[in-house]
């Protein structure tokens, strides 16, 4: 223990100025660093972010019989689910999503959405038919289910075991294709026929975890999906003059392409370049079918998925090139669209800008592990599936490029690291937006703007009355604030995370390795947060509370500079929610600079700090976050000039 008399602290008091001697003695502001969730792990997700010695997940895989009756637009089939409970408890039940029955008249969805429409009004006419329901185990077959809404509760007829009963649910179903589809699937329809962009489109299990249970959210609109993971055998049949691309691999393409689509398929799997499949000027002619008439039945399989779509029409004109997704592995990247989409500022980039995308997500963050990656022109404005993307007809250019790059984007988040989309839309939709500034900056020698690296261009949103956190649900977010929830506010903030707080070394390995240790499995919020400090090796408590939960800012000012002693005494002030660290550059009256960078800690003591800047110069100016890295609120009180 160190004993000082009391006239020596004194004295030394005497001699600091006050400000100094002040930001030794408040701490009033450390509850803007404490923990702010329970983060202590367990068995199945540990504290430092990973999957526990004894994370489990369930899995589902399926087999899907369907039919496309093209002139009542009805998809008619069978589905059969094999669903394996590798939870430490029995299950008596089995919760199954309907997300067709969100297009009728008095479903939950339709009667919470505004009466003036929204993105995700949609059909009324619609909603599955179902038959010959049943869930067979070991022990025996049941029937017995409820239905609600989009939801259905089907019953075993013994509870099914943990750590690996197994169920088979079978079923068949019918739907009728709606033409507004809440801007995620429908019919569009053009000269030569209509583009059937198929999605949420079979019954499915719904996922039980070890955070919630069974996760049985409604199916409203705004919000997305949570997935459990496995194969799917797909066999579509639609009349022979229908072109039909799903997620997963084509199995019979000798029984479905002409001999020539063969051959061009051929040629585009070694080609950088885009190859025909199909022509503009085949397109509805009976060369481009396999078959004069009747039908065709298409099969496809995808292996380590959480989920299918597809897209069928007589109108596509189809491309593809060679994907090169590093490690000696290839793929195809691949596009169909009608004729209306054509042109070369349009959709006859959507293979090149398709390819582009994947490949620099391959070899940056993760290897795509599917070997297609399919864009459909649609009625769509843009959404994602595994393997396929369904984009807006009539998008170009700038447009066309950052619609395809978000959505195949969405691969990684949420489709490798299967994120629960319904509850956090900002894991998904913030991640991709994040990763898809880095894409954009890379494609073709930046050849569009990218706005990411701009955090200060959210300041009108940051300030605006009526705005609402990150941690607002897709479904309660006002529509004009959720592109800002949950893609542009968390975007900011991993920007600001990686090129102001960490540094893109320390930032980089622990996303990728975020990536890594969750790729196909189902991480919380808290994982992302843990695993991110305990790679990086850094407390960020304060910016996890401050920036992705509530609506606190930053706002951060140089409030003097002043000569001491023949050097400089530099005061920051802090008059935000959210404390950062702070960075200065100096430039002195020779016109040379220097950059002062402060820790975030300088805050915990109080809103105002001061540095001592030695120095021999006489200083001209200093700018508070020169880089214009931050979103700070107010850029009047950055800059320090001398009279």
């Amino acid at each position: 223990m160190t004993y000082f008399k009391s006239s020596i602290l004194g004295l030394f008091a005497f001699l600091l100025p006050l400000s100094i001697l002040a930001q030794e003695a408040n701490y009033g502001n450390q509850h803007l660093f404490d923990d702010f969730t329970y983060r202590q792990g367990n068995v199945y997700r540990t504290a430092s972010g990973k999957p526990g010695p004894e994370y489990w997940q369930n899995a589902a895989n399926y087999n899907l019989e369907v039919a496309l009756d093209e002139k009542n637009h009805m998809v008619s089939g069978n589905v059969t689910i094999h669903y394996t409970n590798n939870s430490p408890e029995t299950l008596d039940f089995i919760w199954i999503y309907l997300e067709q029955n969100r297009f009728t008249e008095n479903s939950r969805g339709t009667l919470t959405t505004s009466v003036l429409g929204s993105r995700y009004s949609g059909d009324v006419e619609g909603g599955f038919e179902l038959s010959n329901i049943s869930a067979k185990t070991e022990t025996g077959t049941s029937s017995k289910h409820i239905i609600t809404d989009t939801r259905m509760q089907l019953f075993l007829d013994k509870p099914l075991a943990a750590k690996g009963g197994n169920a088979t649910i079978t079923m068949n179903f019918k739907f009728k294709v709606p033409v507004e589809g809440m801007d995620r699937m429908g019919r569009l329809e053009t000269e030569v026929g209509t583009v059937y962009a198929i999605a949420q489109w079979y019954p499915r299990v719904a996922v039980f975890d070890d955070v919630v249970g069974w996760n049985t959210e409604p199916y409203l609109g705004a919000g997305e999906f949570y997935c459990e993971y496995g194969t799917f055998d797909v066999k579509i049949t639609a009349a022979a003059d229908q072109t039909v691309v799903c997620s997963g691999i084509l199995q019979n393409p000798k029984e479905v392409l002409t001999k020539t689509q063969q051959e061009r398929f051929a040629e585009a799997a070694k080609s950088d370049k885009t190859v025909y499949i199909i022509k503009p000027d085949e397109v509805g002619k009976p060369t481009s079918q396999a078959k004069a008439n009747g039908t065709l039945t298409w099969h496809f399989k995808m292996e380590n998925t959480r989920d299918v779509a597809w897209a069928s029409s007589k109108s596509f004109i189809w491309d593809a090139a060679r994907m090169n997704l590093g490690e000696g592995k290839t793929g195809m990247a691949q596009s169909v669209y009608p004729k209306e989409s054509d042109g070369t500022h349009a959709w006859t980039r959507s293979t090149e800008y398709t390819k582009a995308s994947v490949e620099f997500y391959s070899n940056t963050y993760y290897p795509y592990p599917y070997h297609n990656a399919i864009n459909v022109a649609a009625s769509v404005g843009g959404m994602e599936y595994p393997g396929v993307s369904f984009c807006h007809y009539q998008s170009i250019g700038e447009d066309l490029w950052g619609v395809t790059d978000h959505e195949f984007g969405h691969n990684w988040f949420p489709m490798i690291v299967g994120s629960n989309e319904r509850r956090y839309p900002w894991m998904d939709e913030g991640f991709n937006t994040f990763i898809n500034h880095y894409s954009t900056i890379a494609f073709n020698n930046n050849e569009y703007p990218s706005s990411t690296d701009q955090p200060r261009s959210l300041v009108r949103y940051l300030t605006f009355e009526n705005r609402e956190g990150i941690d607002t649900s897709p479904e309660v977010a006002n529509a004009r604030n959720l592109g800002y929830t949950a893609y542009f506010k968390p975007a900011a903030g991993l920007f600001m995370l990686r090129e102001y707080i960490l540094g893109p070394e320390r930032f980089d390995t622990a996303f990728k390795s975020y990536i890594r240790n969750w790729a196909y499995k189902h991480p919380q919020p808290n994982d992302f947060f843990n695993h991110m400090e305990n790679v990086a090796g850094e407390d960020l408590s304060y910016f996890w509370k401050g920036w992705f939960f509530g609506n606190g800012n930053i706002d951060m000012g140089i409030a003097s500079v002043e000569p001491y002693q023949g050097n400089y005494l530099i005061t920051v002030e802090n008059n935000g929610q959210i404390p950062m660290p702070v960075e200065l550059q100096v430039i002195y009256t020779d016109d040379t600079t220097e950059n002062v960078r402060l820790p975030v800690e300088i805050w915990q003591r109080g809103n105002s700090w001061t540095h001592l800047l030695k120095t021999t110069k006489e200083v001209q100016r200093v700018v508070m976050d020169p880089n214009k890295m931050l979103a700070d609120v107010n850029m009047l009180n950055d800059t320090w000039n001398k009279l």
